[in-house]
């Protein structure tokens, strides 16, 4: 599909859980519904089609050993963007991919700028290792250079007590926080453990990464104060395995893990039944693979969320909770075609038919 070029999809547009239209049009690189003048010579294409799938915990520009290079960075966004993630919020990466911005042939990217750790209490390479009193400033640091996020690491393995604890003072916590605000960016933060969910929302966080951690205490907290939860379901499933390597140092961490594992699905559904809102993230890029929100979309349906909750949770209500239009009148043409209705077996999301971004056809 050559630049200038106009583009029909017809079938079933999934507008929204409750809107779907028979065709849309691509003009100039934007949604419309209106029939153009030139829509006889458009290049026609049915099926179904959803917006730009949204993977809300991505890592473009890390690995499991810490920042990679360009071309490596460029693989990572190419193999989302194939797999129809068109959107990525990138939550935490020690590399500067700003030039991603510059190609139009690769996903849009909202960055949470570098990960801000306890000294010693996180991945190596990966993060700021900073002390409470630095807090506010590192924070304010990642502000600036984000797009609208900071990302903390809530808690880690705790060398003295041999398992997971919180690593922030909750004064500490709630001054950054209130600096991230002040600057216009919302705060997110790694959490396994139970202990450091309820000083992170009474802080005022506004989203917690894989929540484990959640009980039927700190659940209604997070509905009530609205707090957003990624659960990265796809990366628990490692816990096991996780568990197993660090036995021998860490037993009761080990142990913890197995047991944070094991209740994950009805740990999502609670949360979700509540209230809470889901998004689907993947956590790709550090030991995981790129191009798996759809296996993450299936995970949130075995957590017991229905076909359409779990659809939203990577199109509609993603990109609206992260202020990114879907498919409405004069939006930026991000979209992708499947041959059937998502809504009836997400399967689908693994084999696009097209993908289309910036208003041009990929694939």
């Amino acid at each position: 599909m050559s630049e200038g070029a106009v583009l029909h999809l017809k079938g079933r547009v999934l507008v929204g859980p409750d809107d779907v239209r028979d065709e849309l049009w691509v003009v100039d690189g934007r949604v419309t519904f209106e029939r153009p003048a030139m829509a006889r010579d458009a290049m026609t294409v049915a099926g179904w089609v959803l917006p730009g799938l949204v993977d809300a915990h991505c890592h473009v520009g890390l690995d499991a050993h810490g920042p990679v290079d360009d071309a490596t960075s460029e693989k990572q966004a190419l193999t989302d963007r194939d797999a129809g993630t068109l959107l990525v919020r990138d939550a935490g990466s020690p590399s500067d991919t700003r030039w991603i911005d510059d190609r139009a042939d690769l996903p849009r990217i909202i960055r949470a700028g570098r990960h801000i750790a306890r000294t010693r209490r996180y991945i190596r390479n990966y993060a700021h290792e900073i002390e409470p009193e630095d807090l506010v400033a590192y924070v304010a640091q990642e502000a600036r250079r984000g797009d609208g996020w900071v990302k903390l690491v809530g808690d880690w393995i705790d060398r003295s007590t041999g398992d997971l604890s919180a690593c922030w003072p909750a004064g500490a916590v709630e001054a950054a926080i209130a600096e991230a605000h002040r600057l216009g960016a919302r705060v997110t933060a790694h959490c396994f453990a139970e202990e450091s969910l309820a000083p992170l929302v009474e802080a005022g966080i506004d989203c917690v990464e894989h929540a484990t951690g959640l009980t039927e205490d700190t659940i209604p907290l997070f509905a009530e104060r609205g707090v957003a939860i990624v659960p990265t379901l796809v990366n628990i499933a490692t816990f096991p395995q996780l568990a197993a390597g660090g036995e021998a140092k860490f037993p009761r961490w080990a142990d913890h893990m197995r047991r944070l594992h094991a209740r994950r699905y009805d740990t999502v559904r609670a949360a979700h039944d509540a209230g809470v809102p889901v998004y689907a993230g993947t956590d790709a890029g550090g030991s995981l693979s790129h191009g798996l929100v759809a296996d993450e979309v299936a995970e949130l349906m075995k957590a017991g969320l229905s076909a359409v909750a779990a659809l939203s949770a990577t199109t509609w209500g993603a990109r609206e909770w992260l202020g990114r239009p879907g498919l409405t009148e004069g939006a930026p043409a991000d979209l992708v075609v499947y041959e059937a209705d998502p809504r009836a077996d997400v399967r689908v999301l693994a084999a696009p038919r097209l993908v289309v971004l910036r208003g041009r056809a990929i694939g």
